[in-house]
């Protein structure tokens, strides 16, 4: 057996989102008033006393769909209940038993689940009393509990009614819960433009319809995490919801949406950056790239719907898109078509690589090798009437790899000298096709200091001549150490 999954169900604004928001202590699931904004299916991992299960919010049963959706979000609503261990049917307690509650248990009676009525803004204990009626939806034994999200009421209870539903555990269950629980999985974001096919791709991965496909666009509106295995190893792919232009942003949803795009850029050990090559590359394409490069993430350049593109030659597109994106000219292109899935394995195997790059670390004494020979080939230019030196390269970090190049003072390197050795770091160290993060310091102005970094730079002169450098120990630098350039 395998970690159970509850699945959260009702008509639309019953607060079925903000009930696993609650349970989770995080915002998983987009909270809005306007109806309709859940549209997939939405997972999150519990971890509840020695338990482990899988939460999955739905959309609202009976929601016309304002993008003409209707079907597909049913569809995945009759998924989620269908997979589930468990149901939690929300009601909404001081609207009492509505056509549409009535709608949602004729489809549950279809289906041989526990199931447990959850009655929702019960925001005072006199709200309890009518608790009762409820049964009307399912049976006198079906249990019920009143909850209110907005007054933090009977959370506690909740969670020890779904742990009393739940199957027994078994050791499967620990063991996957644990390995899901540590997120060992390789993290994708998955951020483009609307409609550039990003939902397609996650269901080409996971082999089923997990998020709603459409040419509707803006179809997918909170940030999905979908789990699939390749070759015996587990990723996690995080489809986000489309961005547009800032000026059609229409409502807080939209907003939203953007915040998560961003947050899922933070999360992702690799961006998969979405480009349609049947459309020219946007202000939109031009703010995700921004982002990506300011979080420092590893990325892939996807280009979808290749085989549409009948008239136009892979070199003529990868110079295309480096004229909008010079700086980011390390980061590979690769070309899918989403649909058949062609060439989508080699995209995940590239994803592969590229972290594994951005992990590596480099021993000192090869680093200072390469900065040696760096600065013998292009020595920095003079400035302020002072001559550049740099003493002492280490590597500090990694996911981004994070070099500090101790130097005489940091102020004599200009960006130019930056962006030159950064060149020779990606041609002679593991870091070709990843962001460095590449700081210089300045020796301390203490007089004792500064004799030290002196005699380790006159000693890395001496190891270089004897080519060993492995029994230098590196000193412990913080952030706090040295500042970016």
């Amino acid at each position: 057996m395998s970690v159970p999954k509850v699945a959260i169900v009702g008509r639309p604004n019953v607060g079925k989102s903000s009930i696993m928001n609650w349970l989770a202590h995080k915002r998983i699931s987009v909270v809005d008033p306007m109806a309709g904004v859940t549209r997939d299916r939405v997972t999150y991992l519990m971890h509840v006393a020695d338990r482990y299960f899988e939460m999955i919010d739905t959309g609202g049963v009976g929601i016309v769909d304002v993008g003409e959706l209707t079907d597909e979000v049913d569809t995945q609503i009759r998924i989620a209940m269908e997979q589930a261990d468990l149901i939690l049917f929300v009601v909404e307690g001081s609207a009492g038993i509505t056509a549409l509650d009535q709608e949602v248990s004729r489809r549950l009676r279809r289906i041989d689940t526990p199931k447990v009525i959850v009655i929702n803004k019960c925001d005072s204990p006199k709200l309890d009393r009518e608790a009762a009626t409820f049964h009307a939806l399912g049976d006198t034994h079906m249990e019920l509990i009143p909850v209110s999200v907005k007054g933090n009421r009977n959370q506690e209870e909740l969670l020890q009614v779904i742990l009393r539903h739940l199957p027994p555990a078994d050791d499967l269950e620990a063991e996957q819960g644990e390995d899901l629980d540590e997120v060992p999985e390789l993290k994708l974001a998955i951020v483009g433009r609307r409609n550039v096919g990003k939902s397609t791709f996650i269901n080409q991965l996971a082999e089923t319809d997990r998020v709603i496909v459409s040419e509707i666009p803006g179809t997918t509106r909170d940030s999905i995490d979908v789990r699939f295995q390749m070759d015996g190893k587990s990723f996690v792919a995080i489809d986000t919801p489309g961005v547009r232009k800032r000026k059609s942003l229409a409502n807080d949803v939209e907003w939203y949406g953007l915040a998560r795009a961003k947050r899922s850029i933070r999360r992702a050990n690799v961006v998969l950056m979405f480009l349609d090559c049947m459309e020219t590359i946007s202000r939109v394409d031009k703010q995700l790239v921004s982002e990506i490069h300011e979080e420092c993430k590893p990325c892939i350049f996807v280009t979808n719907k290749w085989d549409l593109a009948l008239n136009k030659s892979a070199e003529d597109w990868s110079d295309y898109v480096f004229k909008h994106f010079s700086h980011m000219r390390h980061v590979p292109i690769a070309i899918i078509t989403a649909l058949t899935g062609k060439n989508v394995k080699k995209l995940i195997n590239l994803a592969q690589a590229i972290y594994k790059q951005s992990r590596q670390r480099v021993p000192t004494g090869v680093l200072n090798r390469v900065v040696r020979a760096a600065v013998k080939n292009w020595s920095p230019p003079l400035r302020m009437n002072r001559i550049p030196r740099i003493l002492f390269a280490v590597q500090v970090g990694s996911e981004p790899p994070t070099i500090v190049l101790k130097c005489n003072a940091k102020e004599l390197f200009d960006e130019d000298y930056k962006r030159y050795l950064l060149g020779v770091f990606r041609e002679q160290l593991p870091f070709k096709e990843v962001p460095i993060k590449l700081y210089f310091r300045s020796k301390d102005a203490d007089p004792d200091q500064a004799e030290r970094e002196e005699a380790k730079a006159k000693r890395l002169e001496e190891m270089e001549d004897e080519d060993n450098f492995d029994d230098l120990e590196d000193e412990e630098l913080t952030d706090a150490d040295f500042d970016d350039e």
